[in-house]
């Protein structure tokens, strides 16, 4: 992994086609969410479909938790879909053939010498693409597990929304009085319910800009 992307920096906003073949920008896919990104080997990592899989199981909890989910591998179009569909993943698979990703953060797995790969890498970004940690999976035991996911969005969550702890009496204050600044998703940075909705489904706006850069 190249060393700028380190906890505080923001990780690239690479736009790639996803499962559908419409051209995603992560920032876009983000929202104002917390978000983690996984870069997988591919279809052919029997390591990659079993840490998937955890993530299927756990995914109803990214959703309730405001927390977008997207995987980037270097399979082709068709094998992507293949991916997504055999591990039931609801969440975007975005599919990198030119390995802009792998080049970009320099993870190409030089010791695989029959697939060109990325060495896998699990990211957890706060909101505008903060690196918050990043785990390199190349063995199977370095990829977070679900119990150290659940503690990086807490911490996240903590750091992110300002009413974290309603029961704080300044809060409680706040709110009676009709200040609902510091309240998500009902303050400064308001969305509205049925945007929130929608991210929560995953129904996020696409990215419709110039497709020619990654």
């Amino acid at each position: 992994m190249r060393p700028d992307v380190v906890p505080g920096a923001r990780f690239p906003d690479y736009v790639l086609p996803d499962h559908t073949k419409a051209r995603r920008r992560l920032s876009d896919l983000q929202g104002d969410q917390l978000m983690i990104v996984v870069l997988t080997r591919g279809f052919f990592c029997p390591k990659d479909r079993q840490h998937m899989l955890e993530l299927v199981r756990f995914h109803p909890q990214f959703v309730v938790g405001y927390t977008q989910l997207v995987t980037i591998t270097t399979d082709d179009w068709h094998t992507t879909n293949n991916y997504r569909q055999q591990t039931s993943a609801p969440w975007p698979f975005l599919y990198d053939e030119e390995r802009a990703v792998q080049k970009d953060l320099d993870i190409k797995e030089y010791t695989d010498t029959s697939h060109d790969v990325m060495i896998p890498h699990t990211i957890v970004l706060g909101r505008g693409l903060e690196v918050f940690r990043v785990y390199n999976g190349y063995y199977y035991w370095g990829r977070p597990s679900m119990a150290e996911l659940h503690a990086d969005l807490r911490d996240l969550g903590q750091r992110t929304y300002r009413d974290w702890d309603i029961t704080r009496p300044d809060l409680r204050g706040k709110w009676q009085a009709g200040d609902k600044s510091d309240f998500y998703p009902y303050g400064d940075d308001a969305i509205s319910m049925d945007r929130l909705m929608l991210q929560m489904a995953g129904a996020v706006d696409r990215y419709a800009g110039d497709a020619g850069k990654v």
